[in-house]
């Protein structure tokens, strides 16, 4: 039987791109030779990472003033090159989570870096409101999407200064206004692809303006220069990245795959809402459509393991909560289904129907 998986990441990928990767790995574009063992300066790759790149463009309408980068490693890497690239005298961060503060950590290593709003006074359950952002910063920073607690920026924010997001683990599930930043990024394996490979879409015009010296590797202006092959890249990674882009633009691209998100989200926080046994942990308007977060209900904690077993017996897969906060998280990506959505609802009104019979 098919499992029904939620995993936070690496997550989900649509089965056509499994399909064709696996294939791919057998040989590369009827070449002869495996994906692996191509050569990165080979026309065929060529046309798998100009493919990619202009999918991305195409499925975010990302103007000319942006290039498009794949890069081997993760966001938290990413961490680190943004104050590189940016910070010369001060960057404010939003910190909303885990990861937010993990990048603001990383631009203090490198100057002065501050939290200009934070919500770790409510365990992260919400995201701040009311913030002036300063008008001297260098850059400001915001996580759109917090994968341990289930809260998200569903819109894009007006910002008197450069704005940069960390938009790992919601990319590509809505409509983004990319002109309003000088950069997001994020690694490919919450909804883009497998892990292995990040994504940044950089303002071109927003570089060169630090004193420091960058070192090469992780300088944004060099892999924009080489076309993201300064070095071998992440062949695998970004060929499944391109397949899984070609399957959203089939099933109807951003708008469509946002219209299908909502609805799986409405139907488990309805479920949530309205199941005496579970409660949501994120603040009603902050709830992220791409990880759902919920922990038993005051009286039942105790059946914490009992539920994540009965889960498992009906192939539910991933759900059990981040080891920091505990509870359950379905994390509902792109490829994600409806029906899957529908077995882990079918899965807790049926664990009700147990326990309070």
């Amino acid at each position: 039987m098919a499992k029904h998986v939620f995993n936070a990441g690496p997550c989900l990928l649509p089965k056509v791109a499994v399909d064709n990767a696996i294939d791919a790995l057998r040989d590369f574009k009827g070449t002869g030779v495996s994906l692996i063992s191509t050569s990165h300066r080979s026309k065929a790759w060529v046309e798998v990472m100009d493919e990619c790149r202009a999918l991305w463009k195409e499925l975010l309408d990302i103007p000319d003033t942006h290039e498009v980068l794949f890069l081997g490693s993760g966001a938290s890497l990413e961490f680190l090159l943004v104050p590189m690239n940016y910070l010369e005298k001060k960057a404010g961060y939003l910190d909303t989570g885990v990861w937010a503060h993990k990048a603001l950590k990383e631009a203090q290593g490198l100057g002065d870096a501050f939290a200009v709003a934070s919500s770790a006074d409510r365990n992260y359950s919400y995201i701040p409101k009311g913030y002036e952002i300063p008008a001297d910063l260098d850059y400001f920073h915001i996580t759109t999407n917090n994968t341990i607690y289930g809260t998200e920026l569903r819109e894009d924010i007006d910002c008197p200064v450069p704005l940069i997001a960390d938009m790992s683990s919601d990319i590509l599930s809505r409509r983004v206004d990319v002109s309003k930043y000088a950069l997001i990024y994020g690694g490919a394996q919450k909804n883009a692809g497998p892990a292995g490979v990040a994504f940044a879409i950089v303002r071109k015009d927003s570089l060169g303006k630090v004193s420091r010296h960058i070192p090469t590797m992780l300088d944004y202006r060099v892999h924009i220069d080489k076309e993201s092959m300064f070095n071998t890249p992440p062949v695998f990674s970004i060929f499944v990245m391109n397949e899984t882009l070609k399957w959203l633009k089939s099933v109807g691209g951003v708008d469509a795959i946002h219209e299908a998100d909502v609805r799986k989200a409405e139907t488990l926080y309805a479920e949530i809402d309205r199941n005496d046994l579970f409660v949501g942990t994120a603040a009603v308007a902050d709830r992220s459509i791409m990880n759902v977060c919920f922990v038993m209900a005051p009286g039942y904690e105790h059946l914490q393991d009992e539920f994540l077993n009965f889960a498992t017996s009906r192939d539910i897969v991933g759900i059990k909560g981040h080891r920091s906060v505990g509870g359950f998280r379905a994390s509902i990506y792109n490829a994600c289904t409806q029906e899957d959505v529908e077995a882990l609802v079918k899965c807790m009104r049926d664990f009700e129907s147990r326990v309070c019979r």
